[in-house]
């Protein structure tokens, strides 16, 4: 395979697959991987989207003009990326709506990456993930034209954007977007909603497949591992909404009315 070959089968790539390309050809020389690289962005043909990490400019464009697939670059921004929260939701086709923030967990410390009108957000892995050894615990890879890219799976995914609403886009994103998800592996759920170990992130977790159980044939089983779990004393769903609210004695959640209002009008 020839350079050019690769340029057209890796529209976004990181510098280390450049040179496994190069090794396999059986070019281990360094300095001419950078002469190449270096060659192809004075022609034009490549930008430097960041360190490490280049795009192509397809023919008939131009450098300025280029707009490579952002959920690849996300993918590529360190080494370990995986694209998780409503970035995943977008992945899978799940979300509500678009964003030009992109979302991405890493261990290399990267938080904040730019390239055209995207924003590349490095976010750490869950402590509770780190400390039991289990980073990769619902990591999944799919294919993106022709490329892989590393993304949360979707049942990792629904947990996370509850027990980070923040970064799932808020409640009403959140809502309107799981309405779409069809079927879960509901083990894996469970399992990941226990490994966070955090009550209150359960009782959500329980809370959601509770109000959607018929739809997503939740059984009792489930939610009692989750219940097990549960909040020993009343806790708020979200401290920030703290008016007109009612308490969930069985998962000892303070939800509010509105929320369990749109959970009762999404179809089931």
């Amino acid at each position: 395979m020839k350079v050019r070959d690769f340029l057209q089968t890796h529209p976004v790539f990181r510098i280390e697959e450049f040179r496994a390309f190069r090794d396999g050809t059986g070019s281990r020389n360094q300095r001419t991987h950078k002469a190449i690289l270096y060659h192809y962005m004075k022609t034009g043909r490549l930008v430097r989207v960041r360190s490490h990490v280049y795009a192509v400019v397809p023919y008939g464009q131009s450098p300025q003009d280029v707009q490579p697939d952002p959920f690849i670059i996300a993918s590529r921004i360190t080494s370990d990326s995986v694209l998780a929260y409503h970035t995943a939701l977008e992945v899978y086709g799940k979300a509500y709506s678009s964003s030009r923030d992109f979302l991405f967990l890493t261990q290399e410390g990267v938080r904040l990456a730019m390239f055209k009108n995207y924003r590349f957000r490095g976010l750490s892995v869950p402590s509770a993930l780190v400390r039991q050894g289990c980073e990769q615990f619902g990591v999944v890879t799919v294919d993106r034209f022709g490329l892989s890219i590393k993304v949360t799976s979707l049942e990792r995914t629904l947990v996370d954007v509850l027990a980070r609403p923040g970064l799932g886009g808020g409640w009403e994103e959140i809502w309107r977007s799981l309405e779409m998800v069809e079927h879960l592996d509901l083990d894996q759920v469970v399992n990941y909603a226990l490994l966070l170990g955090k009550a209150a992130k359960i009782a959500r977790v329980g809370f959601y497949l509770e109000q959607h159980a018929q739809r997503l044939m939740v059984d009792d089983t489930n939610l009692e591992k989750l219940r097990a779990h549960a909040p020993k004393v009343p806790i708020y769903f979200d401290r920030r909404l703290a008016d007109d609210v009612r308490l969930l004695p069985r998962w000892n959640l303070i939800v509010p009315q509105h929320i369990l209002n749109r959970a009762r009008e999404e179809p089931r």
